[in-house]
């Protein structure tokens, strides 16, 4: 994958005298104990990391762990002390004022926890706005604030007021004012903390789906785990200004690099995080349309030790299953031909489903639940003792 944002080495000091807290943080000095010495506060101390292009990477952690001032320091709203920031293979910490401005424009859509809409402008107003400082033309940025609209799914409000709206919905308007400017690039700030839980979650499912069509390089800022987890392609975990850990979800659950990683995720329910495709094996065996027959298919299925066996074509699309006696009576009838003997009414599920969906799928069906693709390509099948013995193990399997 393209890296579209690179942070490197990246320090923020707070004071009027950085240089004494970069002393004490190149010999190992702790953020807490650097203010107590020269009443400068690190925000973010060494922090690197790259963001790919069109992930959705989180940042999170507690309060005061430096996340805020991290996305601030990628588009510079707040300027780096020490390090450097890339986007596209630029160095955004170079720039002049007016360079910055342009790649600002260019490059990034910020949304953040507080809606910050204009109470006297309509919903498309508001969503116009960034797009009236770029000094676009009136029916070109009315043209593309409704286009932003109907993607958040706000069509048909265009012309209500933000008082008009709940909580949701304008945020949603936040979502589409930032969408309008078409960046490459979503900083998005604790974008959703102000809204109620129920509604919250109704945006992190509405934004997931966005990303399906629009998929932007989105860096989501978030204090909550839950959020995080269901949200990231890869989570930042982030303490006292300093990365961590690095990764997905599952490794985060699975494999936390510290105590204090361990201590903060201890309670979530693996059985939400992990997917069917992490939970998924290979087949032991397939049998192919055109070219198995039944006595080739009992052949795979007793070299196997499996009394039934999923059928592809030539392109892996999964056509149905054959059971071991369906094949033994073709085969004492001189059968040669599979087709007839596929039973398609297979039971499926895709690779992002989540392992506490698969209980349900699984208990009464006699053979293996199939794992495919949106184009219905066999990936994986999963059998419900894999399936017990990785929720039992934490996901800590072989």
């Amino acid at each position: 994958m393209t890296v579209k944002i690179k942070v490197d080495q990246l320090i923020k000091v707070f004071g009027k005298h950085p240089e004494k807290a970069l002393r004490m943080l190149e010999k190992g000095a702790a953020k807490d104990e650097i203010l107590k010495k020269t009443k400068q506060g690190v925000g973010i101390a060494n922090v690197s990391f790259d963001v790919q292009d069109g992930e959705i990477l989180v940042v999170m952690g507690l309060s005061g762990s430096g996340k805020s001032t991290l996305v601030r320091c990628i588009n510079r709203l707040i300027e780096p002390t020490r390090g450097r920031v890339y986007v596209d293979g630029q160095e955004i910490t170079t720039l002049s004022p007016k360079e910055l401005r342009m790649v600002r424009q260019q490059k990034f859509g910020m949304v953040f926890q507080n809606f910050a809409l204009f109470p006297h402008r309509t919903v498309v107003q508001n969503t116009e706005y960034g797009l009236e400082i770029k000094g676009v033309d009136k029916s070109e940025r009315h043209r593309k604030a409704l286009e932003a609209l109907e993607l958040v799914g706000l069509n048909g409000w265009e012309n209500s007021y933000p008082s008009q709206l709940s909580g949701g919905m304008q945020q949603r308007v936040g979502l589409a004012r930032a969408l309008a400017l078409d960046p490459d690039i979503l900083l998005m700030d604790e974008a959703f903390s102000a809204l109620d839980p129920l509604i919250r979650r109704d945006m992190q499912d509405e934004l997931l789906n966005l990303q399906k069509r629009v998929r932007k390089t989105i860096v989501f800022i978030s204090h909550d785990l839950d959020e995080a987890l269901k949200l990231g392609d890869r989570i930042i975990l982030m303490k006292d200004g300093e990365i961590v850990q690095v990764g997905t979800a599952e490794e985060i659950l699975t494999s936390p690099a510290t105590d204090y990683v361990a201590k903060f995720v201890e309670d979530v329910d693996i059985s939400k995080v992990l997917t069917a495709e992490t939970i998924m094996s290979k087949s032991k065996a397939v049998g192919y349309l055109n070219h198995d027959g039944p006595r080739s298919a009992l052949r795979k299925m007793r070299q196997a030790d499996i009394s039934n066996l999923f059928i592809v074509n030539h392109d892996n699309a999964l056509q149905g299953i054959i059971y071991a006696e369906d094949a033994s009576a073709a085969l004492k009838n001189n059968g040669k031909d599979l087709t007839h003997l596929i039973r398609k009414d297979v039971r499926t599920v895709g690779p992002d489903a989540p392992a506490n969906d698969l209980f349900e799928l699984i208990k009464d069906i006699s053979y293996p639940l199939a794992v495919v693709s949106d184009e219905r390509k066999l990936k994986g099948v999963i059998v419900k003792g894999r399936l017990l013995s990785a929720l039992a193990q934490g996901g800590s399997y072989s």
